[in-house]
């Protein structure tokens, strides 16, 4: 397995261009949300302490046993992520503005557009049409940055 330097070097490899990097700081959040988002949708007959089991929440368990072998220290920060997505994904749902899934899906679609497009404007293709564990990557590669521009070693 990979370690987790050689999966953010490789990943960084087609990440050079300044509206690339710009444009993935806006839509890798927004795509890990939304995913979670859609995933939360899916309810099942289970309930802890008032709430509904999710397939959000044993999706999150298992990627974060991921994050945690890739880089324990890494793996703090994307686990706050993680919670705060799922936490947002629970007030939308609360809100009853619109289905929970229906606008992750519009922002999900919007999101790779805008992927695709930073990607053009870099003239690479995506990491993940090389290795789907690259999507995976992408969250990581960002917290990276958060964690160096911190003084935090991982």
């Amino acid at each position: 397995m990979k370690t987790i330097g050689q999966w953010l070097t490789e990943y960084g490899e087609s990440h050079q261009d300044h509206t690339n990097k710009t444009i993935h700081w806006i839509c890798v959040p927004i795509i890990f949300f939304t995913i979670t988002g859609m995933l939360y949708s899916i309810k099942l007959p289970y309930w802890i302490e008032g709430h509904q089991v999710n397939i959000a929440l044993i999706a999150m368990l298992v990627l974060q046993l991921y994050y945690i072998k890739l880089s324990p220290k890494l793996w703090v920060g994307l686990l706050a992520f993680s919670v705060c997505c799922l936490f947002v994904s629970h007030q939308i749902e609360r809100m009853n503005i619109a289905p929970l899934w229906m606008i992750c899906l519009i922002l999900f679609v919007m999101a790779w557009v805008g992927q695709f497009y930073g990607h053009h404007v870099e003239g690479k293709k995506p990491s993940f049409f090389k290795d789907l564990q690259f999507l995976l990557i992408g969250p990581a590669w960002l917290m990276s940055f958060i964690y160096q521009r911190l003084g935090i070693k991982f």
